[in-house]
């Protein structure tokens, strides 16, 4: 069949399904059709009241415009980076329709009663219910949805994983101590996914509200104070390609530096050189691995209250800086300094913001000034160039003096009051992109001044788009206790769907002061399954590994040492989020989209593709449900027990570890544990094949660079190592080759592949068969892997 049939078949498909449903949704009846325009791509549709833009993006995003009569089009999104490619469209004319198509999205354009719908293979998927509307100080657009469909999104909130029913506020805010619930945090984006394979980006920063059938009408609704009436509309075929789309559209993540996947030490915080020489020997002593310690704000003062805004150390208390961070780096440790954008009237930088007029203003001109818990203070504004250039040189500094990565926190901004004047608009149309505009400065000064240096930013509000910077994002002051703990998965499970894919948390817990081992232990046996490995707490009880009595220090030390242990599979997955945007932690609806029951599980999830994880986050558990995605048998990953894929087991829970299982037919990269990854090496490495008898074929493969380019990838600096499997039902082959960039000199390696779940009967090597006394489990077998050269193992069994 032709594409022109094709095209007619579907055309013929959608003009019936409009019969069929035309009359089920509510219209906007004062809303007339006059006439459209189609030129260039972009279809415009000319109604009583203001003009459509419709622009497809690509074959499965379209961007829908509306402008009021009396305005100009803002074609400026903060979002959006993807140019809009060029695809194959198509404009259908009907007496009562125009349909605008491409390969894997339409746009239904209803003249009488006006409506613009939305359609996919076949399948109306969304709806304009009202479309825009305006009311006395707000602006809406709203949609219909159906019954069925689970919704999620808005940024990072605790609210069950589900979060249709709510009425979400888009207003980036801290939520100090939070436990299972939290409705407004430090991430509001504007975006909505939903069970049926679709998500709608409302392309605009100011604040407002995002209603997801609050009112239980099978209404979706995006309210706001001002600014653009632009959303995108985004399919996928797949969790992940849905995923991808949108982060094509909006921003793929930058790789991290290697050491970011390394363990830090944290906490609020060191008062001294001392205490932090101190606290780096206290993980030396006791050899447990650790890449980077994190400074908060006493390196710029002594008092947490009106010191902040001083960006420049305190040598009362810091008295050689430079030596201490050059001594930490000769050991591969990394100093990573906290900085807030808010400058305070009584810090030393006060007088010097002021006459460089950096600083948000009133109406009258004049610096804005405000009260808040750490004084009386201003923001810088870095949406003024001068405000921009006075920060990155701040920055600059600190990065010549050896810092290896940036700490922004407060980035709502914490506290920003409406009177608050930037460059960009006023306070309320520029809060939920301060931090991500911070982030872009940051960003953009490592590209110009630190160009071979991959940028650590480290902070804790953002938007839409953020992860291009290289955001990390954390899930801000979570409570140390068990209901703090139980919110983590949701939150980032949920942010990497909205492109965030490094959100993690505060290992232990950040506020109170709640003294739990067994809370501790179980929040870093999550850790080591999630983006980033970084304890941090307040001061009342330790936070760091190194500082925690001998028998939690020696089960705590286990988890980090598996955390390294692991670095080939992590730096794979986050290759694959660089290149693909695929989440590192994913929901296992991911699995099977078609399965209602997974659709508000957060408590089991994959880590990347093969890791099934069940954190344990209650006290004294013995033994947990869990299911089994069907796509997969799966195997204990500490024990020879299996399960069958699509089964649901009561399995027994050992305190020191959690409940963790390995697709099968999945090869999963490991190495011994270093100090730090400063000594990261594949020369030697394991592999470990998982193996099923029903799984005919597999692959795999591990991402290696030098851990620091920028691009290494497109620069041609890496290599990639391939793994696959085939089956036969008698023999198992494993096959071992490498590409190498353009730009890469490969090494020889020493790789010990270990086969899990087989008894061999006869094992071979590169065609040369290998005598074995015994079989052991795993089968443990050596290989010389010159570069360059394809490994074929065989086993007959």
């Amino acid at each position: 069949m032709n594409s022109k049939t094709n095209d007619l078949n579907m055309t013929k498909k959608i003009f019936l399904l409009l019969l069929v449903t035309s009359v089920a949704f509510a219209q906007n009846v004062n809303r007339k059709y006059l006439s459209h325009t189609w030129k260039k791509n972009i279809l415009e549709i000319k109604t009583n009241d203001g003009t459509f833009r419709i622009l497809p993006y690509s074959e499965k995003i379209m961007e829908t415009s509306f402008i009021p009569n009396g305005q100009l089009f803002n074609p400026d999104s903060h979002a959006v980076i993807q140019a809009p490619e060029k695809v194959k469209t198509s404009l259908t004319k009907g007496t009562n329709t125009l349909i605008l198509t491409t390969k894997g999205i339409a746009a239904i354009i209803t003249k009488s009663p006006f409506q613009i719908a939305y359609s996919n293979k076949g399948k109306i998927f969304l709806s304009e219910k009202n479309g825009y509307t305006k009311k006395d100080s707000t602006e809406t657009l709203s949609f219909n949805l159906d019954s069925e469909e689970a919704l999620y999104g808005g940024g990072a909130r605790a609210l069950g994983m589900n979060r249709r029913g709510n009425r979400l506020q888009l207003y980036n805010r801290a939520h100090y101590g939070y436990e299972t619930h939290a409705e407004l945090m430090n991430f509001c984006i504007p975006m909505v996914l939903s069970s049926k394979m679709y998500a709608v980006h409302f392309d605009n920063p100011a604040i407002g509200y995002l209603d997801l059938d609050s009112k239980k009408d099978n209404t979706l609704t995006y309210e706001t104070i001002s600014g653009r009436k632009t959303y995108q509309v985004i399919t996928g075929d797949t969790w992940t390609d849905l995923v991808s789309n949108y982060t094509r559209l909006t921003g793929k993540q930058p790789l991290p530096p290697r050491w970011a996947f390394g363990n830090f030490s944290s906490r609020f915080g060191y008062h001294s050189q001392e205490e932090v020489e101190n606290t780096i020997k206290k993980f030396e002593q006791n050899q447990i691995p650790v890449d980077a310690i994190i400074l908060d704000l006493y390196w710029f003062g002594k008092e947490v209250k009106g010191t902040m805004g001083n960006l420049d150390w305190d040598k009362d208390k810091f008295p050689n800086p430079d030596k201490m961070i050059a001594d930490l780096n000769a050991k591969g440790v990394k100093t990573v300094l906290i900085t807030e954008p808010f400058i305070l009237t009584t810090s030393s930088k006060w007088e010097e913001a002021v006459s460089k007029n950096i600083l948000v203003t009133d109406k009258t001109g004049k610096p804005a000034t405000w009260d808040f818990y750490f004084g009386n203070t201003s923001v810088v504004d870095i949406f003024k160039p001068e405000g921009k250039n006075w920060f990155w040189t701040v920055y600059k500094r600190l990065i010549n003096q050896g810092v290896g990565g940036l700490w922004g926190d407060l980035g709502e901004p914490e506290v920003f009051p409406s009177k608050a004047i930037t460059a960009a608009g006023k306070a309320d149309e520029v809060h939920n992109i301060y931090g991500h505009h911070w982030a872009k400065l940051v960003s953009d000064g490592y590209k110009t001044d630190f160009p071979t240096q991959r940028p650590f930013i480290l902070m804790r509000s953002g938007y839409s788009g953020s992860q291009r910077f290289g955001m990390i994002p954390w899930s801000g002051d979570v409570s140390r206790s068990w209901g703090g703990l139980q919110s983590q998965m949701e939150i980032s499970l949920q942010m990497g769907m909205q492109g965030m894919a490094y959100m993690h948390s505060d290992l232990g817990g950040f506020a109170g002061d709640y003294f739990d081992n067994e809370l501790y232990l179980r929040w870093l046996q999550y850790g080591v399954f999630q983006p980033i490995f970084r304890p941090h707490a307040q001061e009342d009880v330790a936070s760091e590994v190194a500082r925690k009595d001998i028998v939690t220090m020696a089960k705590a030390k286990k988890q980090v040492e598996l955390r390294y242990q692991l670095l080939p599979y992590n730096y794979t997955l986050a290759f694959d989020n660089n290149l693909k945007g695929i989440p590192l932690m994913r929901p296992l609806f991911f699995e099977e989209p078609d399965n209602k029951t997974l659709s508000t599980m957060a408590g089991t999830y994959l880590w990347g593709n093969d890791i099934l994880v069940t954190p344990i986050t209650k006290s004294a558990v013995t033994s947990t449900e869990i299911y089994f995605p069907k796509s997969s048998n799966w195997f204990d990953f500490y024990s020879k027990d299996h399960h069958a894929g699509g089964s649901t087991a009561m399995v027994a829970v050992n305190e020191d570890h959690l409940p963790v299982f390995i697709r099968g037919g999945a090869f999963i990269p490991m190495i011994p544990t270093i100090q730090n990854t400063s000594a990261y090496s594949l020369q030697n490495f394991d592999l470990h094949f998982y193996f099923d008898e029903s799984v005919a074929g597999s692959t795999g493969k591990i991402y290696n660079d030098d851990g620091t380019t920028p691009n290494a990838y497109e620069k041609g600096q890496y290599e990639i190592l391939n793994f696959n499997s085939t089956n036969d039902g008698k023999s198992l082959v494993l096959k071992l080759n490498s590409t190498t960039g353009k730009n890469y000199t490969s090494s020889n390696k020493e790789v010990s592949v270990l086969i899990h779940n087989i008894k061999a009967k006869r094992i071979f090597v590169n065609g040369q068969e290998q005598i074995y006394k015994t079989f052991h489990e795993p089968l443990q077998i050596p290989v010389e892997w010159k570069k360059g050269t394809v490994q074929e193992i065989k086993i007959e069994y």
